[in-house]
């Protein structure tokens, strides 16, 4: 299959015109269960995106846990949770519960980086392994999708399906909210750290990277040729298919 048969999209898409990828990854409060078997009948994988280390404003579950989170993400307008209480577990295991009811194959579990090191909540990185291991042992036969947090995967690797990891090739700047390339060094880095994982840890990689113009994307697919990993190239807000200007 195509290095490039993933498709990352939070927005609403329509699941007839959704064909051929190997790892599909939508927004589960979007689709009926009807939905996600049109997805899974022409596609090979179909996860459902959830943020074990965050809460969205937006989000139904904010209600219930905004008084256990121990501060705020003002690039996403979220705020982060506190895995050691029993609530905020429990919460996402019925979200966890509501998402596999409806047909998903898997989860990709965002925000894995923020129990990192230098992570805002550095302090729970047994919380996450400890909850990933709640989530395998409850559903054994699904597959999860790890989003960043690399120095986690000697703990995580073994609950986990493949590991995704974003702008290896690009760096978006929040700031002044501009798409370019890594520097070539960087980018060359990165990729030799990805090959390392790959071979230790026997799971796939998939990188996903932000691009606004058909000559960014040109310039990504060029530096990822040499890959053997799968890819995503698409916009910073992922809510469409990916646009690109000429």
């Amino acid at each position: 299959m195509r290095k490039d048969s993933v498709l990352v999209c939070y927005g609403k898409l329509n699941p007839e015109t959704i064909k051929g990828y190997k790892y599909l990854i939508v927004e589960s409060k979007h689709y009926f269960p009807s939905n996600i078997r049109v997805f899974k009948s022409q596609n090979e994988k179909v996860f459902a995106y959830i943020s074990l280390g965050e809460v969205n404003e937006n989000a139904p579950h904010y209600d219930e846990l905004k008084k256990l989170t121990l501060g705020k993400n003002k690039i996403w307008n979220s705020h982060y949770l506190d895995l050691s209480k029993k609530k905020t577990i429990e919460t996402l295991m019925l979200i966890v519960d509501e998402i596999f009811e409806k047909g998903y194959d898997g989860l990709f579990l965002d925000n894995f980086d923020n129990y990192t090191i230098h992570g805002p909540q550095k302090e729970q990185k047994a919380g996450i392994i400890e909850l990933m291991k709640l989530i395998k042992e409850k559903y054994p036969k699904k597959m999860f999708i790890q989003n960043a947090g690399l120095e986690l995967l000697p703990d995580s690797n073994s609950f986990v399906d493949a590991v995704a990891v974003e702008s290896v090739a690009t760096d978006y700047d929040f700031k002044t909210k501009q798409y370019k390339l890594k520097k070539q060094e960087a980018f060359e880095k990165y990729l030799g750290e990805l090959d390392k994982i790959h071979q230790s840890f026997k799971i796939p990689v998939i990188i996903i990277e932000y691009a606004d113009t058909e000559n960014l994307v040109s310039e990504v697919k060029d530096r990822l040729v040499q890959t053997k990993h799968y890819y995503f190239i698409g916009n910073i807000d992922l809510q469409t298919l990916p646009k690109f200007k000429k």
